[in-house]
């Protein structure tokens, strides 16, 4: 039986169907080990399954066999910043906060995005503690959207000397420790990264206290060399916030935080990734292959998309500000300061593969494995390893989404996509 690309639904209500059978998808180039190899793809409950076990210790086969005609299957995208998208800011609350968030997380859906971290600029208390923080829930994927893995702070604890976008008037500091930040942000329940300046007072002993909560504490909008950073990462700190952005340029003296991709500190076991935009505005390819060169393994694509994202262009919102985006660049208006990109993730990995001339692995690992790893949840996502979440992604040979799965169920579908349909055997 055929599934029409024109008809998504049949898709997603034949998955379905099969929530509890053991799918087998057939003739794919699966993403795996850091290779692109040729087989099969098991999945079951939610779940990506080792063929072996069903084949020896179960002794069944597939109950639905889907032909997938030699198409790329890479695991589901993975955004760690994006400010909001599609009219949506997280940051400002002239909507409903819960609508808001399912909007963006349904839109994301088509550019391959399964999860994503919704970001928060910085903003007055009562934003974190009444409007968003209470009601940006960690929760699964679905046909209703992307997972959202956790809300990420950015801010308002950096440094107001590169504060970029950021309203200057509600940059706190952190004079009082962790009490600083429970006043400012409340309950951090439902939080996944935070950003702050590690040359800030107390910075050390904040990290370190976030890190045993199982919080990813990210370096960014700062003004620290490479001292006070490599001492963040050496206490927990694991992630840069938008490589080159919002930081000093890199000097040959001291490199500042940049000069953590080269730190002895690596060597030495410490892991330090670094979020990048990709977008073709916030970073010159020459920088991008420059990163990419010195610490392939710690980079990873992040859109710090606004509200413009599938938007037109004009006017519109990011946190207490006004953006106007113009030829393809979201500015403050009135400005010339750059404040988040209009970029899917999609075309960040499209743009990041031209860039650096790398490899389609290299590429999309940057968008899938290294996310991951950089939040700690590389056991369950960014991968297609047995026991990981059935979250991935069909991809055409320009890594043009096709179609995107959450728990081995068909949640987009790009009705135009130039490749075959999916056919159950």
């Amino acid at each position: 039986m055929d599934i029409s690309r024109n008809t998504v639904d049949k898709i997603s209500k034949s998955v379905v169907n099969f929530h509890n059978k053991l799918l087998q998808f057939r003739k794919c180039q699966i993403l795996r080990d850091h290779a692109v190899i040729t087989e099969d793809l098991w999945v079951r409950n939610g779940k990506i399954v080792d063929p072996e076990k069903v084949f020896f210790d179960e002794k069944i086969t597939a109950d639905v066999q889907i032909d997938c005609k030699g198409a790329l299957v890479a695991p589901g995208f993975i955004d760690l910043q994006i400010n909001g998208g599609f009219g949506i800011d997280f940051s400002y609350n002239n909507h409903d906060v819960e609508a808001g968030v399912q909007k963006v997380a349904k839109g994301l859906l088509a550019h391959g995005v399964t999860a994503f971290c919704p970001t928060l600029v910085t903003s007055p208390p009562y934003v974190y503690l009444k409007q968003v923080l209470p009601l940006l829930k960690i929760r699964p994927g679905g046909p209703e959207g992307a997972a959202i893995l956790g809300a990420h702070l950015e801010g308002p604890f950096i440094n107001v000397n590169k504060k970029g976008a950021h309203p200057a008037q509600y940059i706190q500091d952190m004079d009082r420790g962790l009490d600083s930040l429970q006043d400012v942000y409340g309950s951090i329940e439902n939080v996944r990264i935070v950003t702050l300046a590690p040359e800030l007072n107390n910075a050390v002993d904040i990290i370190e206290e976030l890190t045993k909560r199982g919080i990813t504490v990210s370096l960014g909008h700062s003004l620290a060399d490479l001292s006070e950073g490599e001492r963040g990462i050496q206490h927990g700190a694991t992630l840069i916030t938008h490589l080159f952005n919002a930081m000093p340029a890199f000097h040959h003296r001291d490199p500042g935080l940049v000069g953590l991709l080269g730190s002895d500190l690596i060597n030495d076991g410490h892991s330090v990734f670094y979020g990048i935009i990709s977008d073709g505005i916030h970073t010159h390819p020459a920088a991008l292959r420059i990163a990419h060169s010195t610490h392939p393994d710690g980079l990873v694509l992040v859109t710090d998309a606004i509200s413009a994202l599938g938007l037109e262009e004009g006017t519109h919102q990011l946190g207490q500000l006004a953006i106007e985006v113009k030829g393809g660049r979201a500015l403050v208006a009135g400005t010339e300061t750059l404040c988040g990109s209009i970029a899917n993730m999609n075309q960040c990995i499209q743009f990041f593969m031209k860039a650096v001339s790398c490899s389609v692995v290299t590429a999309l690992e940057a968008a899938t494995l290294h996310p991951a790893q950089a939040v700690g949840i590389h056991d369950r996502k960014g991968t297609l390893s047995f026991g990981a979440d059935a979250d991935f992604v069909f991809l055409g040979e320009d890594l043009k989404v096709w179609s995107t799965w959450i728990a081995g169920e068909c949640v987009y579908q790009d009705t135009e996509s130039p490749h075959p349909t999916l056919r159950l055997i």
